[in-house]
């Protein structure tokens, strides 16, 4: 019967604990594992850029490559379109292109790529070593493979966003709906 009692207490103690809500965002809240991640890359304008260049704006990170077949312009895509859901808010959001392939992506084609999705969009790229340091700050994993027609580029797939204070919070996965990259967008927007 003593035991039955502590047993008793114990669950209604437990009741009185604030309760843990699910995360607000859609997409992994990745946080606590990132400490101090960037780059130094040159956009396809020939500008030297490092995240904090865009401190203010929520910025999506994609690593990718221009001859990609099928992750790369489909998540670009979706892009694109949660800019065009998130209409004035757009302009404090910045998309960056970083390929993983910079022997073929040459700043001419980011030029044409990038922006081809949406106007703000940038390509950035940089030698083998700024390429593999860029990937390295973010966990993403790239490597070529030889086929047929030449090589394509294995790569992680994930679009990372970082929050107005440079700080990376999330990582969405492949195929992340549109409304939900616009929905997480909103929420870093507003300070979550």
């Amino acid at each position: 019967m003593r035991s039955l009692c502590i047993l008793f207490l114990l669950v209604l103690l437990a009741g009185c604990e604030k309760p843990q809500l699910p995360s607000p965002f859609h997409a992994s809240d990745i946080g606590a594992m990132f400490t101090g991640a960037d780059f130094r890359l040159t956009d396809h304008n020939g500008k030297t850029r490092t995240l904090a260049d865009f401190r203010g704006k929520v910025v999506a990170v994609f690593f990718g490559y221009t001859h990609c077949p099928d992750v790369c312009p489909t998540t670009l895509a979706d892009l694109a379109q949660a800019m065009r859901l998130l209409g004035k808010d757009a302009d404090r959001v910045q998309v960056l292109f970083i390929t993983v392939d910079p022997e073929r992506d040459t700043p001419e084609m980011l030029v044409q790529y990038a922006p081809a999705f949406y106007p703000s969009f940038l390509g950035l790229h940089g030698d083998a070593h700024a390429t593999a340091q860029a990937a390295k700050a973010f966990y993403v994993g790239y490597e070529k493979r030889s086929n047929a027609s030449g090589y394509n580029m294995d790569h992680s797939v994930g679009t990372f966003l970082v929050d107005p204070g440079g700080k990376v919070r999330l990582r969405a996965p492949h195929a992340q709906r549109a409304e939900w990259f616009a929905e997480d967008i909103r929420l870093l927007l507003g300070g979550a």
